[in-house]
C-alpha cells in the first residue's frame, strides 16, 4: 500500500521539523518527506489540510488487562482505544493475572497483539516472581520473549537486598529496571498528605514516601551503575532529586501521569472517586513543579497511565475505590491543553509523547524520518469533542474528565503504514 498524506502541518520533534510538507509511505515505511520518490504512485491519498501530521504517540504505561482481568477490559477494546487516541506504541505493566513472569505468558500476549495488528505492544516483565519482591525472575529469558524492561508495577520490594541484586543483574545484561518510587512503609494511603486529606478524613501519602525511596534507588544506582526508569513522579521534592541525579550523570529517566499535569488534590472535591490515582494527586505547588520539569527536560515523558476498571470499582467510597483512569484516548488532548495553557510550543509538547518516550525505550519510533516505520498520528488541533462514555472506545469508562469538552481530535492513525483508525 502506497499512501500520500498531503497538505498537512508536519511536526517531527526528533528531526526539528515543523512545516507544511507532504509525506509518502510505501511498504510500511516513510519513503519521502516533502517530495515523492521516483515512480511513486499512491494507492490512497489522505488530505491533511488544516491538520497536524506527527509521529504516532508512544505511551509508557497502559494496562491492557489481559490476561486475567477481561471483565475490566480486553486486548481488543484497549488497542482500539489506543489507535483512536493516536497511540501506535505502548508499554504494558506486568501486573496481570497471572503475572508476566514467565516467557510463555509474554509470548502469548505479544502474539495476541500481533494478530490484532493495530498497535505495537511492548510488555514489561515482572522483576520478581509473582511480584512478591522476593525471588528474581529469569530476566534474560523474558527479554528473549519480548520484554523491554522489568517492573514491579505497584507492588513494592520491601527487602533492599533484593532490589540491589535486581539492579546488579540488570546492569550486567544492559536491562532497564522500571520503578515506582514509593516507600512501602510510608506509602499505602489513598490521598496526598495535607489539608485536603485531613479535612476529608482520608489516609495520607506524604512526600517523603517518594523522596526516601528515590534516595535509596539513587544510592543503589551509584553502587551498581544500573539504568532505571522512574514511573509517575508526583512531588516537587522528588522532581528536584531527579534533576540533581541527572546533573550527576546517573542513567535515570522518568515520566509523569498526564492527569497530574492538570489536576490537584483539591479536585477530589467531596470524595470524587474518579480522582483517585496512584500516586495520589498532590497540591498546586507539586503540579507546578511537574510542569516546570516537563518544560526544562527533567521529566522525559508524559504517559496516560491508562487503567480501565469496571463501574462497580469506582462506585465504592473513595478510600475503597480502585485507583486509576482511562487515558489512552485523552493523552493527546490533555497534552494539547497543557501546551496551550502554558504557552509550550506544539512541537515541544508533542516530543513528550512521541520522540522522548521512544528514546526512553531505545526504540526507532517517534519519528517521521525517511526510512522509519510509518507509525503516524493525524489530528485536528482545534476540533472540540465531549468526553462521554459512548465516545470512549476503551471498555473502561472511568475518567475525571467525563462531561468535559476537549480540543484535539485524532482523524487518522497509521501503524506500519496501515490505516488502523480513520474518523470521517
Amino acid at each position: 500500500m502506497k499512501i500520500h498524506i498531503k497538505g498537512g502541518r508536519l511536526i517531527d520533534p526528533a528531526a526539528n521539523v515543523d512545516a507544511q510538507q507532504d509525506l509518502y509511505i510505501a511498504a510500511g515505511k516513510v519513503v519521502g518527506v516533502g517530495s515523492a520518490p521516483a515512480d511513486f504512485h499512491a494507492n490512497k491519498t489522505i488530505d491533511a489540510s488544516g491538520l497536524v501530521v506527527c509521529p504516532g504517540l508512544v505511551d509508557l504505561s497502559a494496562r491492557l488487562r489481559e490476561p486475567g482481568y477481561e471483565y475490566k477490559a480486553t486486548l481488543e477494546s484497549e488497542v482500539a482505544a489506543a489507535t483512536a487516541g493516536g497511540v501506535t506504541s505502548l508499554v504494558c505493566p506486568p501486573d496481570t493475572d497471572p503475572v508476566l513472569d514467565e516467557p510463555g505468558l509474554v509470548e502469548m500476549l505479544k502474539f495476541r497483539a500481533r494478530t490484532l495488528n493495530q498497535t505495537h505492544v511492548y510488555p514489561l516483565g515482572a522483576l520478581t516472581l509473582g511480584l512478591k519482591g522476593e525471588t528474581l525472575t529469569e530476566m534474560s529469558q523474558l527479554t528473549e520473549a519480548g520484554c523491554i524492561g522489568f517492573s514491579q508495577a505497584e507492588a513494592p520490594i520491601r527487602d533492599t537486598r533484593v532490589l540491589l541484586r535486581a539492579l546488579q543483574y540488570a546492569q550486567t545484561f544492559g536491562f532497564t529496571v522500571w520503578l515506582r518510587p514509593e516507600d512501602p512503609y510510608l506509602g499505602g494511603g489513598v490521598a496526598a498528605s495535607g489539608a485536603v486529606a485531613s479535612r476529608l478524613g482520608l489516609s495520607g501519602v506524604s512526600v517523603i514516601a517518594e523522596t526516601v525511596r528515590l534516595h535509596t534507588i539513587f544510592e543503589l544506582m551509584r553502587s551498581t551503575g544500573a539504568r532505571v526508569h522512574l514511573c509517575r513522579l508526583s512531588s516537587a521534592a522528588g522532581i528536584e532529586l531527579v534533576r540533581q541525579a541527572k546533573r550527576e550523570g546517573l542513567a535515570v529517566t522518568c515520566d509523569v501521569n498526564i492527569h497530574h499535569v492538570s489536576l490537584t488534590d483539591m479536585d477530589i472535591g467531596y470524595f470524587n472517586s474518579q480522582m483517585r490515582f496512584s500516586p495520589p494527586l498532590r497540591g498546586s505547588r507539586d503540579r507546578d513543579a511537574i510542569i516546570a520539569g516537563l518544560i526544562d527536560g527533567t521529566i522525559d515523558a508524559l504517559c496516560s497511565d491508562h487503567t480501565p476498571v469496571d463501574d462497580d470499582e469506582k462506585l465504592l467510597p473513595f478510600a475503597e475505590a480502585s485507583p486509576g483512569a482511562t487515558g489512552l484516548e485523552l493523552l493527546l488532548p490533555l497534552t494539547l491543553r497543557w501546551a496551550e495553557q502554558h504557552k509550550v510550543p506544539l512541537a515541544s509538547a508533542l516530543a513528550r509523547i512521541t520522540s522522548e518516550p521512544a528514546r526512553v525505550l531505545g526504540l526507532p519510533a517517534g519519528t517521521l524520518a525517511s526510512g522509519s516505520t510509518a507509525d503516524i498520528c493525524i489530528f485536528h488541533p482545534a476540533q472540540e469533542w465531549k468526553v462521554e462514555r459512548r465516545a470512549l472506545k476503551s471498555q473502561g469508562k472511568n475518567s475525571p474528565w467525563l462531561g468535559y469538552d476537549m480540543r484535539g481530535r485524532v482523524r487518522a492513525t497509521l501503524v506500519s503504514g496501515h490505516v488502523v483508525h480513520e474518523l470521517h
